[in-house]
């Protein structure tokens, strides 16, 4: 039998799935629900064959309690009440020793559900625990599209369909949101071009007819040069300029001396070809920009988001069907989430932990713990900081802390598991009711649970809940289910109930063409879009940040003991670490490899399998080499979010990351680090 479900992992597609529940209530094959219309059946290859990770051999299905050194991986089963007891114990004990502050709930998107993912803030709101500011993944990005547009929504992706011109802007839609690619399937048989702007040949580069691989961080450069030509050559809409826009005599009179040559200087790419990309650009309205996350994971991404942004706003694209642009559809959905996340206890004068510089608050950096009291007890659900965060050696030195209690709510062992104290099995998505919105498309969506949780798995709310009893934390949230909790919501936003937006395979947001084009004025205070930004109004640290569109110079710039800029990217087998331990995923992944230009390589003596140590201030990470074109020479990338233990240094590549935050609001710049390379003898690296 097939019942509906939502694919609950942090991509902007939130699938809608058809899954097969067996007589014998396993799970057999999962395929996407052609009745959603934006999901229209495709789902991702890792996703269709979720049965080999919820199946998997190596789950969590018991509490386990250290018994080894932390990361050492050795526990023993105990029973839940012990478990929990041992848990509350740790955090009254911290409360009492430091005051609240000392506890740092810790969580992030392995769900995008909002009862399972977000339900831990409430603990922390009710019992004062420090805060976490969410700066891993949007907040840059949101931050330099709402410079501009004012709110986090846009053309539907479904529009696609009839655009010309389709730019994928820092997104490798084949391995993270596979839908646009079957929207561009279907524009292109009507003869529309597709351009991909990322700094190496991905899967989804290699797919288009124009690919654009500048330097990293240079972003700005290349809008605002394609800007210069929209204007130079009369590409610009001057009428809607006009009516929609705040100084676009200001603005071209400062893109005049952006020129494609000045752009080539920055970005590497030659003149001809960003005049090419502007006239194929501006030579229709019918012009779909989708701008993704990666091009803004640097010290200047909200400065690049922005200025890719104007691009619509110059020639009137917003004006048309399969014209404007989209970054995320995040502000459409009304929801009240104060029950879920306990918002009616919140207290602003606790303190806010940055979740990016984790490595630094547990490694007791005074700036990063905000002048409070040292962290010495996590509770973490959803993440895996011990791979994910920037800074690794400082996220393991931290993690493993003897003074530190941590308990890891998790579906296997992971790296970041390996270093709790105790660690508490967790269902997964169709074991657990939940309620998700989408960044990629306008459908709110229901999951109901479809299996029984195995053994002894427990959800993320039933955790929460049972810890708050504990730990004497009183809420309305905490003594309803889930399902209660979904009821709740919907009905404080003024939405239909549980069954009805289940029966209906989701609830369609999607606002009327006119606003979903901004043509009824866009999100700022005067209705227009903003050349110019107020950047101190998104953050403290706007000093320096360019009042125009431009290139803004505060990147890790490579140099000659550093000559290599690095991108740590996607992979199409893996989401950040889900799936990581999946034999197929692995399989069909290899191992860690680092992706060198052919002429890099010829001049560092580098063959195809070759192992090269990268490295910087940080550390250094050792990998094999595989020569791929298609990049500009001098920048490498490092695909995917393996395990610690997949290195030959048994520390991953988030090693080389800064935690230094991005202006004007803070934010990781996963993909703003110059890197040094040599080869390495393989007696040698074997014998590490």
């Amino acid at each position: 039998m097939y019942r509906t479900a939502v694919c609950p992992h942090d991509c902007p597609s939130v699938c809608a799935l058809e899954v097969e529940v067996r007589d014998d209530g396993t799970l057999g094959r999962v395929r996407g629900n052609k009745r959603q219309r934006y999901t229209d059946g495709v789902i991702c290859a890792k996703v269709a064959r979720y049965a080999e990770r919820l199946h998997h051999p190596e789950r969590l299905t018991r509490p386990l309690l250290r018994t080894g050194a932390k990361g050492e991986g050795r526990f023993a089963p105990i029973a839940w009440d012990e478990a929990r007891d041992r848990i509350a114990a740790a955090f009254l004990d911290a409360e009492r020793r430091h005051g609240p502050e000392a506890v740092w709930p810790y969580y992030y998107a392995g769900t995008m559900g909002l009862v399972q993912r977000d339900g831990i803030n409430r603990l922390r709101h009710v019992k004062r625990y420090s805060g976490q500011d969410d700066t891993i993944c949007t907040r840059i990005a949101t931050t330099g599209w709402n410079a501009g547009a004012g709110a986090r929504r846009g053309v539907d992706a479904t529009e696609i369909a009839r655009s010309e011109v389709v730019v994928l802007w820092g997104l490798n839609a084949v391995a993270t949101q596979v839908q646009l690619m079957n929207f561009i399937a279907q524009a292109r048989r009507n003869g529309a071009k597709l351009v991909v702007v990322d700094p190496y040949r991905s899967p989804t580069a290699a797919k288009a007819d124009l690919h654009l691989p500048l330097r990293p961080g240079t972003d700005g450069a290349l809008a605002c040069a394609v800007m210069h030509v929209l204007f130079e050559e009369g590409l610009a809409d001057r009428d809607y300029l006009e009516r929609y826009t705040d100084d676009p005599h200001g603005l071209e009179a400062h893109l005049a001396t952006r020129t494609p040559e000045w752009a080539s200087a920055i970005t590497g790419l030659a003149p001809e070809t960003i005049r090419g990309f502007a006239r194929l650009y501006g030579g229709t309205t019918r012009s779909y920009l989708r701008l993704g996350l990666g091009f803004t994971r640097s010290r200047n991404g909200a400065v690049n988001m922005h200025a890719a942004s104007c691009l619509p706003a110059v020639t009137g694209a917003w004006r048309v069907e399969g014209g404007g642009a989209l970054f995320s559809q995040g502000d459409l959905h009304p929801l009240d989430m104060t029950r879920i996340m306990g918002l009616d206890a919140r207290d602003a004068a606790v303190r806010t932990l940055d979740m990016s510089a984790i490595g630094r608050v547990l490694t007791g950096d005074a700036e990063a713990l905000a002048g409070g009291p040292p962290v010495t007890a996590m509770l973490i659900q959803n993440t895996n900081p011990a791979c994910v965060a920037p800074e690794l050696d400082k996220v393991h030195a931290g993690l493993a802390r003897d003074d530190l209690f941590v308990a890891v709510h998790e579906q296997f062992l992971t790296d970041t598991a390996k270093l709790a104290d105790v660690v508490l099995p967790a269902t997964m998505f169709l074991e657990h009711d939940d309620i998700y919105r989408a960044p990629g498309h306008t459908l709110l969506q229901i999951g109901p649970q479809r299996l029984a949780p195995p053994a002894e798995c427990r959800e993320n709310h039933r955790v929460v809940s049972e810890l708050a009893r504990r730990v004497g934390a009183e809420h309305p949230g905490f003594d309803q289910d889930a399902r209660g909790l979904i009821e709740t919501t919907l009905a404080a936003s003024g939405l239909p109930d549980f069954d009805t937006v289940v029966a209906a395979d989701g609830l369609d947001l999607a606002p009327a063409f006119a606003e979903a084009h901004f043509l009824d004025g866009f999100a700022t205070l005067d209705g227009r879009f903003r050349f110019k930004p107020p950047w101190g109004a998104f953050g403290l640290d706007a000093a320096g940040l360019p009042a125009w569109p431009d290139h803004c110079g505060v990147i890790d710039e490579r140099t000659a003991e550093h000559p290599f800029r690095l991108v740590a990217g996607p992979a199409r087998e893996f989401l950040n670490t889900s799936f990581t331990e999946t034999r197929t995923s692995r399989e069909k992944s290899g191992r860690p490899t680092l992706l060198i230009h052919p002429d890099d390589a010829d001049r560092h003596g580098v063959a195809d399998g070759d192992l090269v140590r990268i490295g910087n201030r940080l550390g250094a990470v050792l990998l094999h080499a595989e020569r791929r074109a298609g990049a500009l020479a001098g920048t490498l990338t490092v695909e995917s979010i393996w395990p610690n233990a997949a290195f030959l240094g048994g520390v991953g590549i988030n090693r080389l990351v800064s935690a230094d935050p991005a202006p004007p609001a803070r934010g990781a710049v996963f993909h703003d680090t110059a890197v040094w390379l040599r080869r390495e003898e393989a007696a040698a690296a074997a014998a590490e």
